[in-house]
């Protein structure tokens, strides 16, 4: 059996749009492409991560007691350094619009500059984020883990966090001291918390102004704490285990979940503002070498500037999510 298709005309095509599509390069497209569906794998993550806390709402660390830590700085600065990350990381995105601009006008001395100016914002975001995991893992003020995988932290009577190293009353032990012959020993023990159940027990005891506060929240939305003789009573009976910041398993600040939606979310953004800044360093240096002038256009600039606009508006969304609701 044979079909007849019918040709109106042979200067008529079937998609007018030829190799460009929407009048835009095949390179530009597939950048289009992989934004796209890179925006649909965030969108999965921080979807999962509000059905959790919808989930745990009760339990769910509050990131104003959190992120409260500024580099060389003591204090409680809550969400301080987070803001400044997040300023950072939207001023590279003006300077990238003024390096796409600049192309567009064959300015090489200018887009150098921008392209160095954007550059320098990434790498300080990316530093910053480091140093923040590194904070969040360490910990600021210790907990006790309880039997059912809750934590419980504590406060003096003006309802401010007492660190568990400030009251704890240490007990002395005998540690044998292992050679190197021995170093199995090494090998198999795990890591140690600065104190012990026991000393910080016995420091609680010890100070009747220190209360436990429980990761639950009330009708304020505010933590619930126990009255002394029912933090006595709760430490004595559900205590197990002293925590010191966070990691995939315990977090001194909650529930644990929420540590690996930080570590994986932030982590996983973290890693795309990585590549960009790599991404950026290539493409400055094609720049300075005069790769692109001898092309006659700037598109890679251009393309490598949707990636990093993308990336600045995906922590939009993260910072939202995470810091701010």
């Amino acid at each position: 059996m044979e079909t007849t298709v019918a040709n109106s005309g042979t200067d008529q095509k079937t998609w007018d749009g030829g190799n460009r599509p929407l009048n835009a390069s095949y390179g530009k497209m597939m950048m289009w492409f992989f934004i796209v569906s890179d925006a649909l794998t965030f969108s999965g993550f921080l979807a999962a991560y509000g059905f959790s806390r919808f989930k745990f709402i009760d339990s769910w660390p509050i990131a104003d007691e959190v992120f409260t830590h500024i580099p060389f700085i003591h204090g409680d600065f809550p969400m301080y350094y987070v803001a400044f990350m997040t300023f950072v990381l939207i001023f590279s995105s003006v300077t990238m619009v003024l390096a796409v601009d600049a192309g567009h006008h064959m300015k090489k001395n200018k887009v150098i500059v921008y392209l160095f100016l954007t550059i320098i914002g990434g790498a300080i975001f990316v530093g910053s984020q480091a140093w923040e995991w590194g904070t969040f893992i360490k910990g600021s003020y210790g907990a006790v883990e309880t039997k059912g995988g809750r934590i419980l932290q504590f406060t003096n009577a003006e309802g401010e966090r007492q660190a568990i190293t400030d009251f704890a009353i240490s007990i002395p032990s005998e540690r044998i001291t292992q050679q190197s012959n021995e170093g199995i020993w090494f090998q198999s023990e795990s890591v140690g918390t600065s104190v012990t159940l026991a000393e910080v027990t016995k420091g609680f005891l010890a100070d009747e102004s220190i209360l436990i506060r429980t990761q639950y929240l009330d009708e304020n939305g505010e933590r619930t704490v126990l009255s002394r003789q029912e933090s006595v009573a709760k430490l004595q009976s559900d205590g197990i285990a002293i925590v010191e910041g966070a990691n995939l398993k315990h977090n001194e600040y909650g529930a644990p979940l929420f540590a690996d939606f930080f570590f994986f979310i932030t982590g996983f953004h973290g890693f795309h503002v990585f590549s960009g800044v790599l991404i950026n360093i290539i493409i400055f240096f094609n720049v300075i070498i005069g790769t692109y002038e001898r092309r006659g256009s700037y598109e890679m600039v251009e393309k490598v500037g949707l990636y990093w606009h993308f990336v600045d508006l995906v922590w939009v969304f993260v910072f939202t999510v995470f810091y701010l609701i």
